[in-house]
């Protein structure tokens, strides 16, 4: 039940600081209270007028005020609470004692001043009324070490100041860290969106080929067997493209969805074998150690071979492609071409695959090129080590 209530107390705090327009932690505003009602309390007890129905007593519920103010509205009014700080100080020096606690009421304005006001009039006012205070307490009050009180006025804003300058610089250090972790985000979130692109993208291509080869199967040879087999390769590229796309996604949830490596570069002449069972006529040739190339560099290259087998599924329907890919120390280079038809096809996301080819060359540090040569389309990657790989 404690911790309910100051759990409520320290939210409700929190949120009138912040509608005030004051970046200062709760604790901060509770201690600043809490210091300046202890001040006024001793100063209090100095002139016997705590329990007593003294007039001197009216600086007690000038100090309160504030904090009644808050408790009935939830307001916090800088202006209202170091005014009733300075006239609060003013009532008790109309009577003052040695050593006085009084004065240190004038510190607390001072150094709330120099925390909260965002005008240097208010500061300037503050201050001078305060020192104002002193100087006619010295003249006419009798107050003794008014120079003493006047220079820990002015220590008292240069402290607030200081904490001024600590919450700016705090805030700002706060708004760089969001504005990066927004972007991290933004970054991961385009980053699984182009590995499920590629996957469905793909899936979905190479099921549509097991698909239409079982259809001619039926519709024109009237052979069962080949088109069992077109669709159980068909249910194959499904469940494994499920099994991606679960495996993808999983990197939105705080726990693993699961164990399975991601797919590399060693993993292309899979990627090409199954894309040539499913119809497409596409050869693979490969050079030198893949142990070369790393995880991610792999990851990169199989995803942009599995895109661009797309783009001839959907372009380019009965096209030869040909996969070439050289590998060693200095790097690893990547061609992907296909025969162009006499009339290309158009879908709705031209452009997307490329643009998530790019991009992901871009991470790799890779140059990548993609576009009509003669009669052929042909996109390449080169991602260097110590200098490209020349083909």
């Amino acid at each position: 039940m404690l911790e309910i209530l100051r759990d409520r107390f320290r939210a409700r705090v929190q949120v009138s600081l912040t509608r005030a327009g004051l970046s200062l932690p709760w604790w901060g505003a509770l201690c600043a209270t809490g210091v300046s009602v202890v001040f006024t309390l001793v100063a209090l007890l100095q002139r016997d007028a705590l329990f007593s129905p003294r007039p001197l007593a009216l600086a007690g519920l000038l100090v309160i005020a504030p904090s009644l103010i808050w408790v009935a509205t939830g307001w916090i009014v800088p202006w209202v609470r170091m005014a009733a700080l300075i006239a609060a100080a003013s009532t008790l020096l109309i009577e003052p004692v040695l050593p006085d606690f009084a004065p240190l009421l004038l510190l607390v304005a001072a150094t709330e001043a120099g925390s909260v006001l965002k005008t240097t009039l208010g500061i300037v006012v503050t201050v001078f009324l305060s020192e104002a205070v002193l100087v006619v307490a010295g003249i006419w009050g009798g107050l003794i070490g008014g120079p003493v009180y006047m220079v820990a006025i002015l220590l008292g804003l240069s402290g607030g100041l200081v904490v001024r300058w600590y919450t700016r610089v705090l805030e700002a250090e706060r708004g760089k860290r969001d504005v990066a972790r927004d972007k991290a985000m933004l970054a991961e979130r385009q980053r699984i969106a182009r590995e499920v692109h590629d996957i469905v993208g793909h899936s979905l291509s190479i099921t549509l080929l097991h698909l239409t080869g079982a259809r001619h199967a039926l519709q024109q040879d009237r052979d069962v067997d080949e088109a069992i087999e077109a669709l159980t390769e068909a249910e194959q590229v499904g469940r494994s493209a499920m099994a991606d796309v679960r495996r993808t996604v999983g990197l939105l949830a705080d726990t693993p969805s699961g164990s399975s490596p991601l797919p590399g570069v060693e993993d292309i002449a899979t990627l090409v074998e199954r894309t040539r069972v499913a119809g497409l006529e596409v050869r693979y040739t490969q050079d030198g150690d893949l142990a070369h190339v790393g995880a991610s560099e792999g990851l990169g290259l199989y995803r942009i071979v599995q895109e661009s087998l797309v783009n001839v599924v959907k372009h380019a329907p009965g096209a030869t492609a040909e996969v070439r890919l050289r590998a060693g120390s200095t790097g690893a280079r990547l061609t992907v071409s296909n025969n162009l038809p006499a009339t290309v096809r158009r879908s709705s996301d031209d452009g997307s695959g490329l643009a998530g080819m790019a991009a992901r060359a871009t991470q790799l540090g890779a140059e990548l090129s993609a576009g009509p040569k003669g009669r052929q389309w042909v996109v390449e990657v080169s991602v260097p080590g110590t200098r490209a790989v020349t083909s």
